[in-house]
């Protein structure tokens, strides 16, 4: 029996190939850098960026869990947006494959369930599965897990679909660009001249706008989970 990897695992290891060479570029430029003076070039949107998604991950855990749940926020926030606009360089999406869109899923389920036994306890976690009565423990178990369900799917089917359309709409110019050249007396096939009119504002919506809004809505969705189980009196 013949074992393949899919090709997603060479984008996959890729996409974390870039963002851990940006990391330690930066890293690197952050610690050369003078304390005393003004930040410039790639440091100042990279503190941008770090503060404003600090600020989000306290507002939702408190001032006290922000520095434990920031790291992993920005983590995915990178590695998700990155793989949902890496196809408008020709890259398929990682995020348009299941297995990557479920494991980030497993993995913000699995830290919401470590915060619950954390800050509500063991017993407390487990006698959840009867509220309000016993009897709706099979509900119960299945609302505790729908979370992956809900949010792997979500995140695959929008750039997935996305990837369709996009496909489709590179055919559809293919067969524009032939029709256009059959006018002119050009037969067979033809260089697909109609995408770069047709394509560019397409790619804007699909890879970059719906992208950013997809990471977005990971992300919320994360510190939403993680938030409902950090007690009032530990924000």
């Amino acid at each position: 029996m013949e074992l393949k990897l899919q090709a997603d695992v060479f984008r996959i290891l890729f996409v974390t190939l870039i963002i851990a060479t940006a990391i330690l570029v930066i890293s690197n430029k952050i610690r050369k850098a003078d304390p005393l003076a003004k930040p410039s070039g790639i440091i100042v949107p990279v503190l941008m960026g770090v503060t404003k998604v600090h600020e989000d991950v306290k507002q939702n855990v408190g001032e006290k869990n922000a520095e434990l749940f920031t790291p992993y926020i920005l983590t995915i926030s990178v590695y998700i947006f990155l793989s949902n606009v890496i196809s408008l360089f020709g890259i398929s999406s990682p995020t348009a494959n299941l297995s990557v869109t479920l494991t980030l899923a497993i993995i913000t389920w699995t830290i919401t369930q470590v915060a619950s036994f954390k800050y509500s306890g063991a017993k407390a976690w487990f006698h959840g599965f009867l509220e309000p009565i016993p009897v709706l423990l099979p509900i119960n178990i299945l609302s505790k897990f729908s979370s992956i369900i809900s949010m792997s799917l979500r995140l695959f089917g929008n750039i997935l679909c996305g990837s369709i359309l996009m496909s489709l709409v590179y055919a559809g110019a293919q067969g524009l660009s032939n029709l256009i050249a059959g006018l002119f007396g050009s037969g067979g096939g033809v260089f697909n001249f109609m995408a770069p009119v047709i394509a560019p504002l397409l790619h804007a919506y699909f890879d970059c706008f719906a992208g950013f809004i997809q990471t977005l809505v990971f992300v919320t969705l994360t510190l939403v989970f993680v938030g409902v189980e950090v007690p009032d009196e530990l924000k």
